[in-house]
């Protein structure tokens, strides 16, 4: 078996370089990790900020909605009272 001593230094050589680039992917993982936690902080900053864009301006809409019905009720009542004045008229001309 003398053809088992260079295969074996062949594969020694090869789970080096194997074991070596695993050691380096390792090593760009850890550098990677800060910037990506960067990252995900950076993008949660802004995701709050829109939502709390989208409470405001929900509280915006809101008000405005409740005004336009407030001011429709009251056309509304204004109208009736119109209506009730004409037929009151109306009436006190027949008699």
């Amino acid at each position: 078996m003398p053809e088992t001593g260079p295969l074996t230094r062949s594969m020694d050589k090869q789970f080096e370089k194997l074991f070596a680039m695993m050691a380096e992917m390792k090593a760009g993982q850890e550098g990677l990790e800060p910037k990506i936690e960067a990252g995900q902080e950076g993008l949660e900053r802004k995701m709050e900020a829109g939502q709390e864009e989208m409470r405001v301006a929900q509280a915006g809409l809101e008000q405005k909605m409740e005004a336009g019905q407030e001011r429709l009720e009251q056309e509304m009542r204004s109208g009736q009272e119109e209506i009730k004045s004409q037929i009151q008229a109306h009436t006190e001309s027949q008699v």
